[in-house]
């Protein structure tokens, strides 16, 4: 079974970004050869509307096969507002919050982020764990693409 990794608008991002772009090449390579699926949102595609061009079509490269696509519901609405209640994060933050949300209450075996300050957080990965544990979710993986390159091939 592939792995299902959550991917937020920084990855998509990532594959232009001189800083970020090596790592999200190889992940990207992972999806090309189907040892993995993403996991993507409608609020990704909310996200996307008003990035560059090249990374707004960027996932019209692949096929709808190496996707999975989730929507984000009113549980994973109220879980977003209950981190943002819970201070792991300020109200600035509520998409960050949402895809959080959506990765935790869709299962994802990780979420991959390149936001360093609001997801891939030591802090903020406890803050989100400890509300979803309390509430009766599953501990969520947060990793950035550099992590994933070789996650789970071993």
């Amino acid at each position: 079974m592939r792995q299902r990794i959550y991917i937020d608008t920084s990855v998509v991002g990532g594959y232009y970004d001189e800083e970020f772009k090596e790592a999200t090449i190889q992940l990207f390579e992972r999806l090309d050869k189907n040892e993995v699926i993403f996991v993507v949102s409608d609020l990704l595609d909310l996200e996307l509307i008003n990035a560059p061009q090249q990374v707004r079509e960027h996932l019209f490269k692949y096929s709808a096969d190496k996707f999975q696509r989730v929507e984000l519901t009113k549980e994973a609405i109220k879980l977003a507002d209950t981190y943002i209640d819970e201070k792991v994060v300020g109200s600035t933050s509520l998409e960050d919050c949402r895809h959080i949300a959506l990765a935790t209450i869709y299962k994802v075996d990780v979420l991959a982020s390149w936001n360093f300050k609001h997801i891939v957080n030591l802090q903020r990965i406890k803050g989100y764990n400890s509300v979803n544990v309390r509430l009766g979710f599953s501990m969520l993986e947060i990793r950035s693409p550099k992590d994933l390159v070789n996650y789970g091939k071993d």
